[in-house]
């Protein structure tokens, strides 16, 4: 058991024991309340937590110092992982399109396969995304720097 003091939440310091029951499973005494909390699923890149606590699900978002001031200086940490359009490298003939509207894409799935100088390029994802619209057509040419799909 180890003891958490001085941390802040949401503003207020608190003072709390906590006891790891297993890999993702934790016993915490606070303000003479018993909390059973298992650690349902960990997003390190928006540093964003579900939690099921007395078996209730809770959505939980950490951020330290430097995190909360470069956010109050207008730079969101979480955004510059998102996609906003997917643009054609070079000019070619879209053979496959992987993607529709309404798609979740995660970085590295494919979206989009262009011919160009007669190799398949398989155009990825650089980061995540929900599919928006799909600007192209299946059999058509592209131009480079061309949007392929707008992102949410």
């Amino acid at each position: 058991m180890y003891s958490v003091d001085g941390n802040v939440v949401n503003n207020e310091t608190i003072i709390a024991d906590i006891l790891q029951n297993g890999e993702r499973f934790y016993h915490i005494l606070y303000n003479n309340k018993n909390y059973d909390v298992e650690v349902i699923k960990i997003d390190k890149i928006s540093k964003s937590y579900t939690l099921r606590v007395n078996g209730n699900i809770y959505n939980a978002q950490v951020k330290d110092t430097f995190a909360q001031l470069m956010e109050a200086m207008g730079f969101d940490s979480t955004t510059q992982h998102k996609l906003k359009e997917l643009k054609a490298p070079m000019p070619g003939l879209v053979l496959d399109i992987k993607m529709q509207p309404g798609d979740v894409v995660k970085k590295g799935d494919a979206v989009i396969v262009l011919e160009a100088m007669k190799m398949e390029n398989v155009l990825k994802a650089s980061g995540d995304g929900v599919v928006k619209s799909v600007e192209v057509q299946k059999g058509k040419s592209v131009e480079k720097n061309q949007v392929l799909i707008i992102f949410e």
